[in-house]
């Protein structure tokens, strides 16, 4: 009978492509990552893998076992999510794929937190320089800002985010604060390309104007952007949530705050097949509560 460590350890192999690779990526030594694969091969009377100094290949009966290891231990993972679920105790990896600036902004800073009232709980996070439908598969949770593709993944919204337009006291006292969006034009302006693009407003009343503008400074990054800011290079946008603790503290204020920005949605994604596990409850609901008490800062 297949032992389901030994099916872990395997799919490792076959997906890394050699023995001491999945020994590095599970922390084990070469030589019981070798003795797992004998022990398989014995079982299944077969050798899975064929390699040599220049070649790695699973054999038929390897790639057989591949892909019913794969079901398998998805199999297992969602009983034990189940149970999980029905026992209440959020327990074992919870798995994280978001965006740089997301993570940075939001989730490293709530994360202790967080583990701290659920020491049963891992974080495997994953900070993904764009989104990838190949991360998101892997993942327990995908974070994902801005409109949604169609996909196989349930989708909660944890927020709507606002791009706030902010400047340093420093900058204001040396250039002004621009009372109208005609002198925004005459400012240091911060942009995520060096072309020519727009911005848009909206007044309290409804009114909606559209902004456009060469930038001054380009930062793509917008956690980048806010030391930019805060170091008073100019003016800029930034999602609600990052600036928040710079404006709780008075270094940025908002400019023109009567004009509110953009805004776009921020969701939790996990897959479909998966039934909706205490790990996984529990952290989107520590994010949504997370989010909102950081967009009620004072301030923004």
């Amino acid at each position: 009978m297949f032992d389901l460590s030994d099916l872990r350890i395997f799919v490792r192999i076959a997906e890394l492509g050699s023995v001491s690779g999945a020994a590095r990526a599970l922390s084990l030594p070469k030589s019981s990552v070798s003795r797992s694969l004998g022990r398989l091969e014995e079982v299944a009377g077969s050798a899975l893998i064929e390699r040599s100094t220049r070649h790695f290949r699973l054999t038929d009966a390897g790639d057989m076992l591949l892909r019913h290891a794969r079901r398998i231990l998805e199999d297992v993972g969602e009983a034990e999510n189940a149970l999980s679920g029905m026992i209440g105790v959020p327990r074992g990896t919870l798995r994280v794929t978001a965006p740089f600036t997301f993570t940075v902004g939001l989730l490293t800073p709530m994360l202790p937190v967080f583990l701290k009232h659920h020491p049963e709980l891992r974080i495997s996070l994953f900070v993904e320089s764009r989104p990838a439908e190949t991360f998101a598969k892997n993942a327990d949770v995908a974070i994902r800002i801005g409109p949604l593709r169609d996909s196989e993944f349930i989708a909660r919204k944890l927020a709507t985010i606002e791009l706030l337009l902010c400047a340093s006291p420093a900058y204001l006292s040396a250039h002004g604060t621009p009372q109208t969006l005609d002198e925004l034009a005459g400012h240091s302006l911060l942009g995520i390309t060096d072309r020519r693009f727009t911005w848009r407003f909206r007044t309290n009343a409804g009114k909606i104007e559209e902004f456009e503008f060469a930038p001054r400074h380009v930062v793509s990054e917008p956690a980048a952007a806010k030391a930019v800011l805060v170091g008073g290079c100019g003016i800029g946008r930034l999602p609600d949530y990052l600036a928040a603790d710079a404006l709780a503290r008075g270094t940025l204020v908002r400019v023109l705050p009567e004009w509110e920005g953009d805004s776009v949605d921020a969701h939790a994604l996990y897959p479909s097949h998966r039934s909706l596990s205490a790990k996984v409850r529990v952290f989107i609901d520590a994010l949504v509560a997370h989010l909102k008490r950081l967009t009620e800062t004072p301030g923004t």
